[in-house]
């Protein structure tokens, strides 16, 4: 059972330790800027690595739930493969947006894309899962009215 899973795990965690680390740019941004918690404005170098956190953030659970959607419904090790290109291409969209606000829009159009992958993976398997019951649900009601019939 553990076998089935162990690949989005690892992913999973390597994503938290990556939040963590854009997390701890932004504290470390804070104190190399000078902009004490909870202001959010200050020089723009600062403004970006805080966005880039933020941004990671608010797309990190729609990545956590795909990929695990995808990996249980569909295939594990590819939905695993996309989710260390995911997390790949949102270190390059932090670094980017760290430098240069421009910088960040190659990443982020690929990490979208990943995104997309994995979406559309967790769709397919579900509708395969949900298929190939249909076929075990109408064999059961059938027998459920024949038993009915005969009662």
């Amino acid at each position: 059972m553990l076998d089935k899973i162990a690949l989005l795990a690892a992913v999973t965690i390597l994503g938290v330790l990556e939040q963590a680390y854009f997390a701890l740019q932004v504290i470390s941004a804070r104190r190399k800027y000078k902009v004490s918690p909870p202001c959010v404005m200050g020089p723009p170098e600062f403004e970006r690595v805080f966005r880039a956190q933020i941004n990671c953030s608010e797309y990190f659970p729609i990545f956590v739930s795909v990929l695990w959607v995808a990996g249980v419904f569909f295939h594990q090790g590819a939905a695993a493969a996309c989710g260390l290109l995911y997390l790949y291409s949102r270190y390059q969209y932090f670094r980017g947006y760290a430098l240069a606000a421009h910088a960040r829009l190659g990443p982020m159009h690929f990490s979208t894309r990943v995104l997309w992958i994995l979406i559309g993976m967790a769709i397919v398997g579900l509708l395969i899962h949900f298929l190939s019951l249909r076929p075990l649900l109408l064999r059961q009601d059938l027998l459920s009215k024949l038993h009915r019939f005969q009662g």
